[in-house]
């Protein structure tokens, strides 16, 4: 998925310090809440997108530095997701749908049909590009769309990798959980990161309630994407919003205590250890390199390659020079100044 907005702002991500004397409070971790901002993906009739990484109050957990999370949208009425080819550097992609369909062409010579419960997974690296169309007949587009910053040692491997997970589900009294990527509740996802993280999606049963064993070294999101009345740590998570545990902790209580099913995202990792430059769809080190990527997508350089058999909402009549690709927006014209992630521990201030 594209980071749709006009004038996207930079971001510079860097690990923080080690947890303050307030990790503890009452015998569980404490809880931040970051709650969602609304983005249009784009078009008059624009789906909704719920973003929560990154913001000003947090940019990272873990690797994890971009969480969107959309639907259950009326593929119908809103036209659904129609996101033209479009770059990417340093970074992984990770798209986990609830319901319906997307189809991902990639520069690779990657495609496949994204479904329900199946995990994919592509690596940018270098340089990528792909598209995202769901499918008109598929009713309703309801998902997740994640992103993982790459380390150094990564980030310029010309490899572009398309993978897909489907995970077994993992039962547990009151719910059950998929986990797509690291290792949660015993299962564990053979899909290759370059950072220590998780991926799971938890189901939770009204009134059920669940202690999930987390690895200390690990600060962790919980994404509410069903359920009015979910508490993580005894602390309640407003639907669409996540709840923040920096590291520490070696269980995450988890409750559903409403009376209808609930359904989360639990992502978590180490805290990244370098300093990320973040600007639309490019994760860079400095301004001068993002500048250098915003350049070649614009000359139609090689770094990227080309998406093949890509057509839109639109229709094979459709404009094809405003509707092939999508442009770059300027730059700002000042440098891009550093937008610091705190340390990796809950913050009462936030």
């Amino acid at each position: 998925m594209t980071n749709a907005e006009a004038r996207p702002a930079p971001h510079v991500c860097t690990e923080g310090g080690l947890p303050g004397p307030w990790a503890e409070h009452a015998g569980r971790a404490p809880v931040e809440i970051i709650s969602a901002r609304d983005v249009p993906l784009g078009g008059p009739r624009a789906m909704n997108v719920r973003r929560t990484l990154p913001q000003r109050q947090r940019s990272l957990i873990g690797a994890w530095c971009f969480v969107d999370h959309y639907g259950p949208d009326d593929v119908a009425a809103t036209g659904g997701m129609d996101v033209a080819p479009h770059p990417h550097t340093g970074l992984q992609t990770v798209t986990w749908l609830f319901e319906g369909a997307v189809a991902h062409l990639d520069s690779g010579g990657h495609s496949a049909d994204v479904l329900p419960g199946q995990m994919n997974l592509m690596t940018a690296g270098a340089g990528i590009c792909h598209s995202e169309t769901s499918d008109p007949a598929s009713g309703r587009l309801h998902g997740v769309q994640l992103w993982l910053a790459l380390p150094e040692e990564a980030r310029h491997t010309t490899e572009r990798r398309f993978e897909r997970f489907v995970p077994e589900p993992v039962a547990f009294p009151g719910g059950d959980a998929l986990v797509f990527l690291g290792s949660l509740l015993g299962s564990r996802s053979p899909v290759k990161t370059y950072t220590p993280v998780v991926g799971a999606e938890l189901r939770l049963a009204p009134g059920a309630e669940i202690d999930v064993e987390a690895d200390p070294g690990f600060e962790h999101g919980l994404l509410v994407d069903a359920g009015d009345s979910v508490t993580l740590e005894g602390v309640h998570v407003p639907k669409d919003a996540v709840g923040y545990t920096g590291v520490g902790s070696q269980t995450l209580r988890i409750a559903n205590r409403g009376g209808e099913p609930a359904r989360l995202v639990l992502l978590g990792g180490a805290p990244f250890g370098e300093e990320v430059l973040m600007w639309w769809n490019f994760l860079g080190r400095s301004t001068e390199e993002i500048r250098r990527f915003r350049q070649e997508w614009e000359n139609h350089g090689e770094r990227f390659g080309r998406v093949e058999g890509y057509v839109g909402h639109g229709g094979p009549g459709r404009n094809r020079e405003q509707m092939a690709r999508i442009p770059a927006p300027e730059l700002p014209q000042v440098p891009m100044l550093p937008r610091k992630n705190p340390p990796p521990h809950a913050r009462f201030d936030a």
